[in-house]
Protein backbone atom coordinates (compact mmCIF):
# COMPACT_ATOMS: atom_id res chain seq x y z
CA UNK A 1 0.00 0.00 0.00
CA UNK A 2 2.57 2.59 0.75
CA UNK A 3 4.90 1.55 -2.53
CA UNK A 4 1.63 2.18 -4.58
CA UNK A 5 1.41 5.75 -2.86
CA UNK A 6 4.75 6.61 -3.37
CA UNK A 7 4.76 5.40 -6.76
CA UNK A 8 1.44 7.51 -7.67
CA UNK A 9 3.06 10.43 -5.67
CA UNK A 10 6.52 10.15 -7.99
CA UNK A 11 4.49 9.43 -11.14
CA UNK A 12 2.83 13.09 -10.70
CA UNK A 13 5.97 14.65 -9.26
CA UNK A 14 8.12 13.98 -12.05
CA UNK A 15 5.56 13.66 -14.95
CA UNK A 16 4.84 18.21 -13.76
CA UNK A 17 8.42 19.13 -13.28
CA UNK A 18 8.47 19.59 -17.31
CA UNK A 19 5.42 21.26 -18.07
CA UNK A 20 6.14 23.27 -14.71
CA UNK A 21 9.49 24.36 -16.27
CA UNK A 22 8.61 25.10 -19.75
CA UNK A 23 5.27 27.34 -18.94
CA UNK A 24 7.94 29.20 -16.48
CA UNK A 25 10.01 29.53 -20.02
CA UNK A 26 7.18 30.21 -22.59
CA UNK A 27 5.63 33.02 -20.26
CA UNK A 28 8.78 34.67 -19.82
CA UNK A 29 9.63 34.71 -23.35
CA UNK A 30 6.30 35.78 -24.54
CA UNK A 31 7.01 38.47 -22.02
CA UNK A 32 10.58 39.54 -23.39
CA UNK A 33 8.84 39.38 -27.08
CA UNK A 34 5.65 41.71 -25.83
CA UNK A 35 8.55 44.16 -24.20
CA UNK A 36 10.33 44.33 -27.71
CA UNK A 37 7.33 44.52 -29.92
CA UNK A 38 3.99 45.76 -28.08
CA UNK A 39 1.93 45.76 -31.46
CA UNK A 40 2.37 42.19 -31.77
CA UNK A 41 0.96 41.19 -28.28
CA UNK A 42 -2.37 39.66 -29.76
CA UNK A 43 -0.30 37.25 -31.83
CA UNK A 44 2.18 36.55 -29.47
CA UNK A 45 -0.66 35.70 -26.38
CA UNK A 46 -2.37 33.30 -28.84
CA UNK A 47 0.38 31.44 -29.29
CA UNK A 48 1.59 31.73 -25.61
CA UNK A 49 -1.75 30.31 -24.52
CA UNK A 50 -1.30 27.31 -27.10
CA UNK A 51 1.74 26.21 -26.00
CA UNK A 52 0.58 26.22 -22.64
CA UNK A 53 -2.20 23.86 -23.07
CA UNK A 54 0.16 21.76 -24.79
CA UNK A 55 2.49 21.90 -22.01
CA UNK A 56 -0.63 21.10 -19.79
CA UNK A 57 -1.62 18.12 -21.10
CA UNK A 58 1.37 16.28 -20.42
CA UNK A 59 1.19 17.02 -16.87
CA UNK A 60 -3.05 15.88 -17.16
CA UNK A 61 -1.03 12.43 -18.77
CA UNK A 62 0.56 11.86 -15.73
CA UNK A 63 -1.90 12.40 -13.51
CA UNK A 64 -4.03 9.88 -15.46
CA UNK A 65 -1.20 7.44 -15.57
CA UNK A 66 -0.60 8.06 -11.83
CA UNK A 67 -4.01 6.50 -11.21
CA UNK A 68 -4.02 3.97 -13.18
CA UNK A 69 -0.85 3.10 -10.95
CA UNK A 70 -2.79 -0.47 -8.55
Amino acid sequence: MENVMLAKALAIAIGSIGPGISIGLIGAKAMESIGRNPEASGKVMVAMLLACAFAEAIAIYALVISFGIK
